[in-house]
């Protein structure tokens, strides 16, 4: 079977509350279920899943017992350009943003949580353009958002034009 794409991830932070606060501005997600203190479960705005993100919290940063595995980072995926320049707006408002790039296949924004948990926010472009897109330089290039919005519009893809593909 092939993954197909993110369904939902956890994370283990050190204040539920903060990051609730946090990923309800950045990424305009809904809490679902919320435990005070302890745990959190949000949704995207117009997802379909019980929750995207789930977050624990782990007071000072480690789990007993010591040391654990981190996570680089999560690739959310919006369905046009605008929305991508809407989440750029936001991250930037709550000085989270790190990093843009444009990775020919997929536009992409970089930030980081109150935790310093990076995560990516992307758009792909259309699928049938793939293998032109990556035929027209490097792999890895500054996004220059404007340019890209004044090449594909408002051109909706990936999920939110009911593909997954």
């Amino acid at each position: 079977m092939a993954v197909r794409r993110l369904n939902h991830a956890v994370l283990y932070v050190r204040d539920v509350a903060e990051s609730v606060t946090f990923y309800r501005a950045a990424l305009g997600f809904e809490v679902r279920t919320e435990i005070p203190g302890w745990a959190a479960f949000l949704r995207a705005p117009g997802s379909a899943n019980d929750h995207d993100l789930g977050l624990f919290a782990v007071p000072g940063g480690h789990r007993p017992g010591g040391q654990y595995l981190g996570l680089y980072h999560l690739a959310w995926e919006v369905g046009t350009l605008a929305e991508l320049a809407e989440v750029r707006a936001s991250l930037e408002s709550l000085g989270a943003l790190v990093g843009q790039s444009d990775h020919r296949v997929s536009k992409s924004l970089y930030a980081k949580d109150p935790n310093g948990i990076e995560f990516e926010v992307m758009w792909r472009v259309p699928a049938d353009t793939w293998e032109r897109e990556m035929a027209a330089g490097p792999m890895i290039g500054p996004l220059d958002l404007d340019a890209e919005l004044a090449r594909w519009g408002s051109q909706a893809t990936g999920a939110a034009a009911g593909s997954v593909t």
